[in-house]
């Protein structure tokens, strides 16, 4: 199953901030998504819950950080 990944939260207030929108696909396996694949190309990842936005951050020391 794949599922499609971009920076698109926010509608088009986040376009201007964010010219440069990306959209890829990811793979996952049943509900399993592999974090080098989410951390590719940058080492943060805004995940939108409803209408609440979700910060998921790659440390230096490789731990994952969620923080609202």
């Amino acid at each position: 199953m794949a599922t499609t990944s971009g920076n698109n939260v926010g509608g088009a207030a986040k376009h201007a901030d964010n010219p440069t929108v990306a959209t890829r696909s990811l793979v996952m396996t049943g509900n399993r998504i592999e974090s080098r694949d989410l951390f590719a190309s940058e080492r943060e990842i805004i995940i939108a819950h409803g209408e609440d936005a979700y910060r998921l951050r790659l440390t230096s020391q490789n731990k994952l950080i969620l923080t609202k």
